[in-house]
């Protein structure tokens, strides 16, 4: 899974309506750029092809007084909303091993409070039966108590997957403590947190870097 889809979509979504300079200004607000492919022609591309799909609805807006082409405002159909909630439940629940696997989960982790606080807790707990599995795939091969060097070097990779198992199970425990506590606000509980970009809000963590389709 890319965690463009699931960012693009869930951005549109917390504004209702949103032109794609929005929707970059958030992500950039939220570091997206930094820790997935966030890029400004990766918004864009992904904003035209959800819309091809169906999952995005583009509106033509006139242009202002002051002048400039139209913009093109999202919003979020149906079907995109299905699409939405299909790739955050699996993003929490499954342990992508590709590249963008952090990425997604990062992605995931944003948007989590959409979900009921009942389901964000089940999906993690799948979760950490899914790093249960992996760790015992990996210690199939490697004894750790053995230490890597009995593999020679390629034994650090296993090591090295073995405490990320462990890393993640650890964290994954904690926010399933702190959610259950009664941690955030979750769909149902109330007035959500949302992080957007206010219109015309100045942006600390904006990248800088134009885009032909910034200003449309």
């Amino acid at each position: 899974m890319s965690a463009i889809r699931l960012l693009v979509l869930g951005a549109v979504r917390q504004h209702g309506r949103a032109h794609g300079y929005q929707v970059r200004g958030d992500l950039e607000y939220w570091g997206a750029h930094e820790w997935s492919n966030a890029k400004p022609g990766s918004i864009y591309h992904a904003l035209k092809q959800l819309a091809k799909q169906g999952l995005l609805y583009a509106h033509e807006v006139a242009p202002s007084t002051a002048g400039g082409p139209p913009r093109t405002e999202y919003e979020i159909t149906g079907a995109g909303t299905d699409e939405y909630f299909r790739l955050l439940r699996e993003a929490l629940a499954s342990r992508d091993r590709g590249i963008d696997g952090i990425d997604v989960l990062s992605a995931a982790i944003g948007f989590m409070v959409d979900l009921e606080r009942a389901e964000a807790v089940r999906l993690l707990r799948e979760r950490l039966d899914g790093l249960a599995r992996w760790r015992d795939s990996v210690t199939e091969h490697y004894v750790p108590e053995d230490g890597p060097e009995k593999l020679g070097h390629i034994g650090e990779i296993m090591n090295m997957w073995l405490h990320t198992a462990d890393g993640e199970a650890a964290w994954t425990r904690g926010l399933i403590e702190r959610v259950e506590a009664g941690a955030y606000t979750f769909a149902g509980e109330g007035e959500p947190f949302v992080a957007v970009l206010p219109e015309g809000g100045e942006n600390p963590y904006a990248t800088g870097e134009r885009h032909p389709d910034d200003d449309r």
